[in-house]
């Protein structure tokens, strides 16, 4: 009986040794004669278990991890194939694995689970029933159900989803854009990657949809251009869908067209705001755009156009097939449904979480992180990107809810959060935060490009003991200046990490010999 083996294919995993254990996998079932079938799925996203190597058995799915080519042997001798518990790398029922099975995955249901290319197990588990369904409706119906679900964009601004495809719906008649912003480039985020690497058919599903909800028929992946087995994958996924007439002149025999394609981006981290996005989509130098006119009236090549982050566009398929109230049935607040959430840094168990908005920052980094991989004090928690808030251990109880976190001057942006332990120097992770601003401002609006450089000079004095508390108001009117002049979101968050550090990590802005050890 021919016994199914899956190993992961994504960017983690094979950073982690993956490819050898499939290959020293595949090497040892030939000598000895074992029938085995190798599925290379997705990861599940519990990256501190990685490699994952999971056997299909009548109970279900067993996991062992992690799992190296030299594992292999001992673990095979131990009755790896039959899911045997006996081997200390056993982790049990995949789906019953604690930090798994304490998840609400809605978007990220089906990663690792199946092989990311298959369009017949895509469709096996729930894939393109979405699309079915919004083929069925009329595209103000379609935008309507975005609007009830209460989905907000997941990349940063929070701006409500289904407001954004009204205006481009009612925008003028005409060819119009879908353009995924794929620029994930937050430091301590995936949770893009994992869509496009481990589950690629949702979101080309979800730009399908928002074209139909729009009268959009051409649609742009802009893709950072460190992710080369992303745009691997994408590519191929494209292709098949066309073949299969997902994609072309008329999507699934309805007369209604949606073309699709990846673009790459240069590298630049400004290219994740989405003006100097579409700046670059049409060939010139990423550079912000004054605002308005907005891209959903003027976007790309001048036409009305929706620009979404991956995870608002992946979480559209679910909405469609499931019904808006099954997804505004979670979360908080105004905060709806599931939010996405990266752990990363100095953290024991790093990995994607799915979990509806309102569980506290706290539970999450005790629940799920384990604490810091170091072993020492957890210190200070950054979440949403290098232009997120420095987080105190007065500040955990905060709940993960875009309202709560804007109290507390913090920002929840793409689902990053990483950690410090007790020897972090808060202050220079102040002075990164100008410096990364100076590197990566597109120069356009004085406030940013001039006031991050200015920014680095004040906190070096400050650092150095040049009158301390001079040099500290100065930083706080460079600030204002930077929150109220900047151009787009690049110059005006750049103080939030700055101010945390001020606010609540001081100590560490005093001169080297008088800072605590």
């Amino acid at each position: 009986m021919t016994v199914r083996v899956f190993v992961p294919s994504d960017t983690t995993a094979r950073a982690m040794g993956a490819d050898a254990v499939a290959q020293e996998l595949s090497s040892l079932a030939a000598q000895r004669e074992l029938e085995l079938e190798l599925v290379r799925n997705g990861s599940r996203g519990l990256c501190w278990l990685e490699p994952l190597v999971e056997v299909e058995t009548a109970g279900g799915r067993v996991a062992y991890g992690p799992v190296t080519a030299a594992d292999l042997p001992a673990l095979l001798d131990a009755g790896l194939l039959q899911g045997d518990p006996s081997h200390p790398l056993y982790q049990g029922l995949t789906e019953e694995i604690p930090w798994l099975a304490r998840q609400q995955r809605l978007t990220f249901a089906r990663i690792g689970v199946i092989d990311p290319l298959s369009i017949e197990e895509y469709c096996v588990h729930d894939g393109f029933r979405g699309l079915q369904r919004a083929l069925q409706m009329t595209p103000a119906a379609i935008v309507e159900a975005i609007k009830t679900s209460g989905l907000r964009g997941r990349g940063g601004a929070a701006f409500p989803t289904g407001i954004k495809w009204e205006t481009v719906l009612k925008a003028d008649r005409g060819q119009k854009y879908i353009v995924c912003n794929a620029d994930e480039g937050d430091s301590g985020t995936f949770a893009d990657r994992l869509v496009m690497e481990c589950d690629p058919y949702m979101l080309i599903e979800g730009m399908i949809i928002a074209g139909l909800a729009v009268g959009a028929t051409r649609g742009y992946i802009y893709l950072r251009s460190e992710y080369p087995l992303a745009r691997r994958i994408l590519d191929s996924a494209i292709e098949r869908a066309a073949a299969a007439g997902y994609l072309g002149d008329s999507v699934l025999g309805s007369g209604r067209a949606f073309q699709l394609e990846v673009r790459l981006g240069a590298g630049a981290y400004i290219c994740g705001e989405e003006t100097s996005l579409l700046e670059s989509l049409e060939g010139r130098r990423g550079m912000v755009r004054p605002k308005p006119p907005l891209p959903a009236l003027k976007g790309l090549f001048g036409r009305p156009t929706v620009v979404n982050n991956v995870l608002s566009l992946a979480a559209v398929p679910f909405i469609l097939d499931h019904g808006a109230q099954a997804y505004a049935d979670c979360g908080v607040g105004r905060s709806r449904g599931t939010l996405p959430i990266q752990l990363a840094g100095n953290v024991q168990r790093g990995g994607l979480v799915e979990l509806a908005f309102g569980i506290t920052l706290r539970e999450l980094l005790e629940e799920f992180g384990g604490g810091t991989r170091s072993g020492r004090p957890l210190r200070a928690v950054q979440v949403g990107g290098p232009l997120g808030a420095y987080l105190p251990a007065t500040q955990w109880d905060t709940p993960l809810d875009y309202e709560a976190f804007a109290a507390v001057g913090a920002v929840l942006g793409h689902g990053g959060v990483v950690l410090f332990d007790d020897t972090v120097d808060m202050g220079e992770q102040a002075r990164f935060a100008m410096e990364f601003c100076a590197v990566e401002s597109c120069g356009k609006c004085t406030p940013c490009r001039i006031g991050s450089t200015r920014g680095v000079e004040v906190i070096d004095r400050i650092r150095a003991g040049d009158r301390p508390e001079a040099n500290l108001s100065l930083l706080n009117d460079l600030c204002s200046t930077m929150v109220d002049g900047s151009l787009c979101a690049m110059g005006s968050m750049t103080p939030i990490p700055v101010r945390s550090v001020v606010q609540h990590f001081a100590e560490d802005l005093r001169p080297t010999d008088n800072r605590r050890r």
